[in-house]
């Protein structure tokens, strides 16, 4: 929906509005024009009800305000006797068309000193559930969100298990442009596993004001720019989905609008210099590791290296062994020639109690002379340092070699993850040439994030179905990247993300937990990533003894703050 066709609807809703509580104002005591006058007509049934003005407020915030319709409906109604439990029901359930009915049928007197205070225990707890899902929902919507790292396309800078805060008020909070939705949960509805919004009616992009810009180098939480996925790790046909109902991502913005981006062998470039990262950014690469002496799993822990594939050799198990196996996060198993078989796991292994529990009486891993292993600088230069290991070779993709999955998915653009572009990145109100070479780099700008039809015929680039040698942007756009750079789907598959897309900016890690994949009973807690802020220079700090000298002054506090009430005056 436009501006113009929300006017239309806002004008409408205060017609039904006034056609069905016109006479109820009267009875009030007020007048029966003052229920017509869009606003005003809001702030006067506060005061009918007896409520804060600044509800008024909460009924224009989206989303919020569908928290507050029904209260309002029943305070409504309660003003005027009408306080039954079943009558309570009918205004919630006719979406407050019930109110028509105690308008026009009913011969109802105007209550002026009615009790606000629940009658029961029940009604209190219920006044209290709804004002703390209003109060969350506010904060959730406009100011922090918590967010769950569940995939290691950032490590190390972020890592899976990372339980952060992301405020969206750094760069201004984005209005919901999905109205009608449950509050505090994205897409999905918990345990229904359906979705969670109606489509329509959709608000036009707005944003509050913040009081930064996304930056090159800051790490940013957006919608997913690709998304058509109803449900992860479940094969079925895509979805259209609003903008605000994608998939959150967080990557790093590494370009900016305006820029000119080049990614070679690796390393990101901008208008031709080589990016700087923060000194909290930790990229991380693929490498080959060589010994002639074998590779072993406890040199590569002893440099720090976590994201490796341990590989066991045993006797033919059977059902029972396997599956006793399976518990200890088994990642594949297979047969060898020689009738034995191979068991791989993640880095942590197979530990002594689980081999015992299955049984197994012979076991070995095997050290191979060459492993292929994701690490950081810092890893790097502590696997040269073990004088075991005779090489680490980075791995690399070769330049004009065509990657799979890669942006703009187009055979003139042989790209890859370590080799790409040069692109540009567009800036609201850019005007670039348009020809059938150039297409593919802004086809899905133009098509989906700018809402036209676009094709090429011949040599003519057509737009809306008029040929077009130029276009120009309606809104800025980004370019995301993870820091694990060969171990994640970003801009260099999907390409620019749009500026409506942008949810909010990573502030602050409140817990972390090591083995987050491996079941809640593996959950080991990071102390040292714990209460730490995301952005900063050097290693994190943690911030948690502070929290929790707090915590143990503020009860400490108000124990001796309640026993001295208690005692008896003098």
């Amino acid at each position: 929906m436009n501006y113009t066709q929300w006017l239309l609807f806002f004008l409408i809703i205060q017609i039904i509005h006034f056609l069905g509580t016109w006479k109820l104002y009267v009875k009030a005591g007020r007048k029966a024009w003052e229920a017509a006058v869009p606003v005003y007509n809001a702030i006067i049934l506060m005061k009918i009800i007896r409520r804060p003005a600044w509800w008024v407020v909460l009924l224009f915030i989206p989303i919020i305000n569908l928290l507050m319709f029904p209260v309002i409906w029943v305070e409504t109604i309660r003003s005027f006797g009408r306080n039954r439990l079943m009558e309570t029901w009918l205004v919630i359930l006719t979406l407050g068309f019930y109110i028509y009915y105690v308008n026009y049928a009913l011969d109802v007197q105007y209550i002026t000193d009615r009790d606000l205070h629940p009658k029961s225990a029940s009604g209190e707890w219920v006044s209290s559930i709804v004002f703390a899902i209003v109060a969350a929902t506010l904060v959730h919507t406009y100011f922090i969100q918590p967010y769950v790292i569940p995939t290691g396309s950032l490590e190390r800078t972020l890592r899976v298990g990372d339980l952060l805060f992301v405020s969206k008020f750094h760069f201004g909070a984005r209005v919901p442009m999905t109205t009608v939705a449950a509050p505090m949960v994205h897409d999905t509805l918990p345990v229904l596993h359906t979705r969670s919004y109606l489509k329509k009616p959709q608000l036009p992009y707005m944003r509050l004001p913040g009081f930064q810009k996304v930056s090159r180098t800051d790490l940013v939480v957006f919608s997913w720019p690709a998304d058509t996925v109803r449900q992860f790790f479940k094969a079925e046909a895509g979805v259209k989905k609003p903008i605000d109902k994608k998939s959150n991502y967080v990557k790093r913005c590494v370009g900016v609008p305006g820029d000119s981006l080049e990614v070679r062998d690796g390393y990101v470039f901008i208008n031709g210099k080589q990016l700087e990262l923060p000194g909290r950014a930790k990229p991380m690469y693929d490498y080959r590791v060589y010994s002639q002496k074998g590779v072993s799993s406890r040199v590569l822990d002893q440099a720090g290296v976590s994201d490796f594939t341990r590989t066991y050799v045993t006797a033919p198990l059977n059902r029972s062994q396997f599956q006793i196996l399976s518990t200890a996060n088994l990642m594949g198993a297979q047969s060898r020639e020689d009738g034995q078989i191979e068991l791989m796991t993640g880095p942590n292994g197979l530990s002594l109690e689980i081999i015992r529990k299955a049984g197994i009486s012979s076991i070995k891993e095997v050290t191979p002379r060459e492993r292929v292993t994701t690490m950081t600088a810092d890893m790097v230069r502590e696997l040269e340092k073990i004088s075991a290991i005779d090489s680490v070779v980075r791995i690399l993709e070769t330049p004009g070699v065509a990657g799979y999955n890669i942006f703009p998915q187009d055979q003139r653009y042989p790209w890859n993850y370590d080799q790409l572009g040069p692109i540009y990145i567009p800036s609201k109100g850019d005007e670039i040439a348009l020809t059938p070479e150039t297409f593919p780099l802004y086809r899905k700008i133009i098509r989906d994030y700018e809402g036209n039809t676009a094709s090429v015929s011949g040599n003519q680039v057509l737009i809306n179905g008029s040929p077009a040698s130029s276009y120009t942007f309606k809104q800025d756009y980004y370019w995301m990247m993870g820091d694990n750079r060969d171990h994640s789907e970003d801009s260099r598959a999907w390409g620019y993300v749009p500026e409506d897309h942008i949810v909010g900016k990573p502030v602050f890690i409140w817990m972390s937990f090591d083995n987050f994949k491996e079941g809640i009973a593996n959950w080991r807690p990071r102390w040292n990533r714990i209460f730490t802020t995301v952005g900063g220079d050097g290693e994190p700090r943690s911030y948690f003894k502070y929290f929790l000298l707090l915590l143990i002054g503020y009860f400490v506090f108000d124990f001796f703050r309640k026993r001295k009430r208690k005692q008896p005056k003098s």
